[in-house]
């Protein structure tokens, strides 16, 4: 079969392509945009619902809480290093979040993506890091990326 295109069925066919394309993306954002962030908790932690309102906000996305699994469990499955370890765990696009990472260098880990970085902790609960706001009280902190490629710091706040 041979199928023959003037040149007013080029410009149609390729503005069909486009429009098609343009649904397509459009169709994928919202279908990455519709899965939640998954966040483990322990039902006793008051400080995670608070971190979990500040990544609604700061990113924009539906953050669903389970507190249906034993954490210890949660975080190994998750291979979160045990000097990392905070009082939630959270599945973001592939990634793991340990503790109280701000919004901030959660999208800076989705936007970059670098090698070697499985996910992103806070280790402990450290006063005034996302959360763990207490009348103002702040103690410097270390957001640190881990994975194959080893630790390192990604971000250091105050």
């Amino acid at each position: 079969m041979k199928f023959i295109v003037t040149g007013l069925g080029i410009r149609r066919a390729r503005a069909a392509l486009a429009t098609f394309g343009v649904i397509l993306l459009a169709a994928c954002t919202s279908a990455a945009q519709a899965s939640p962030y998954v966040m483990f908790r322990d039902p006793q932690c008051g400080c995670c619902g608070e971190w979990a309102k500040h990544v609604r906000t700061g990113l924009d996305h539906e953050v669903m809480v389970r507190e249906d699994r034993p954490m210890a469990e949660v975080k190994a499955e998750a291979g979160v290093p045990d000097g990392l370890v905070s009082c939630h765990t959270m599945e973001v696009d592939g990634y793991v979040i340990e503790g109280h990472v701000p919004a901030r260098e959660i999208a800076r880990l989705l936007e970059e993506r670098p090698d070697g970085v499985t996910g992103l902790a806070v280790a402990g609960m450290p006063l005034g890091s996302p959360g763990m706001e207490v009348g103002g009280r702040v103690q410097p902190y270390q957001v640190i990326a881990f994975g194959p490629a080893g630790e390192r710091v990604f971000a250091s706040y105050p």
